[in-house]
C-alpha cells in the first residue's frame, strides 16, 4: 500500500511543473505593445494595432480587475485607436468617389 493516494500524480502542478519562465514577462509585453501602437500610427496600422491590443491585453493579465501597468494600458488604448483609424482609412480609400476631385 505504499503511496496509495499520496503520489504526485494527483497534483500535476507540484514542484517543478509550474509555468515556464522562458517567455516574455508582462512588463516587456506592455513595452512591446506600446512600441507597436506608436509605430502603427505611421506604418501598417491595420497590423500593428491589433498586435498592440493583444500585447496590452496579455500584459494586463487578461483581466480588467486588479492593478494595471501604464505601458499595458497605453498599448491597449493606442492599439484600439490605431486599429480604428486604419479601418476608417481603408473604408475611405475603398469608397466609390475616391480620387475624382
Amino acid at each position: 500500500m505504499a503511496g496509495f493516494g499520496q503520489g504526485t500524480r494527483g497534483y500535476p502542478r507540484s514542484r517543478g511543473r509550474t509555468w515556464s519562465r522562458t517567455g516574455p514577462d508582462r512588463a516587456q509585453l506592455g513595452i512591446i505593445g506600446t512600441i507597436c501602437a506608436i509605430a502603427g500610427f505611421f506604418v501598417l496600422g491595420i497590423i500593428l494595432g491589433p498586435v498592440a491590443i493583444a500585447c496590452g491585453w496579455l500584459a494586463m493579465g487578461r483581466t480588467w480587475a486588479g492593478s494595471r501597468s501604464v505601458p499595458a494600458l497605453t498599448a491597449l488604448v493606442l492599439g484600439a485607436i490605431d486599429t480604428l483609424l486604419a479601418l476608417v482609412w481603408l473604408a475611405g480609400a475603398a469608397s466609390p468617389g475616391y480620387g475624382l476631385l
